[in-house]
């Protein structure tokens, strides 16, 4: 199997505020746009793409008709701090603080409008302890 692409679609509530929210605060553009189903993808980097489908929506199987929950998405960064300071000032309220973590990431966490958990990352050097288990070419500089 060749994969030409991937990208995740969130089932959501309101696919409309849902979609505001990653282009105000994480700078994606709108490839399609409809009131049940929209596709983002970063302005910066054509590869990320995010979609939201309104849970409802007769496409979704009867059965499987329920917004997401329990989901963490990554976003890698350069700047962790600058993207902090940016969330903090817009008053999105943070669920984990700005800090580095001996396995070998800068992050915090909010969440979208549907309770997804958003962490914003940077990798930084492991402690020992944790530099072992990465695979070589996955060991953060």
């Amino acid at each position: 199997m060749k994969i030409t692409g991937y990208y995740p679609v969130l089932l959501v509530r309101d696919v409309e505020a849902t979609a505001a929210f990653y282009q105000t605060h994480f700078g994606f553009r709108s490839l399609f746009t409809s009131d049940w189903y929209v596709h983002l993808q970063h302005a910066d980097h054509p590869n990320v793409n995010l979609a939201f489908v309104d849970a409802n929506h007769e496409t979704v199987p009867e059965g499987s008709r329920k917004p997401a929950t329990g989901l963490l998405i990554n976003f890698e960064v350069e700047d962790p701090d600058a993207v902090y300071a940016k969330i903090t000032a817009a008053g999105i309220p943070v669920l984990h603080t700005l800090r580095d973590e001996d396995f070998g990431q800068r992050h915090f966490i909010i969440a979208d409008p549907n309770g997804v958990m958003i962490d914003v990352i940077k990798q930084i050097p492991p402690s020992a302890e944790f530099a072992a288990q990465y695979a070589a070419e996955a060991l953060p500089q």
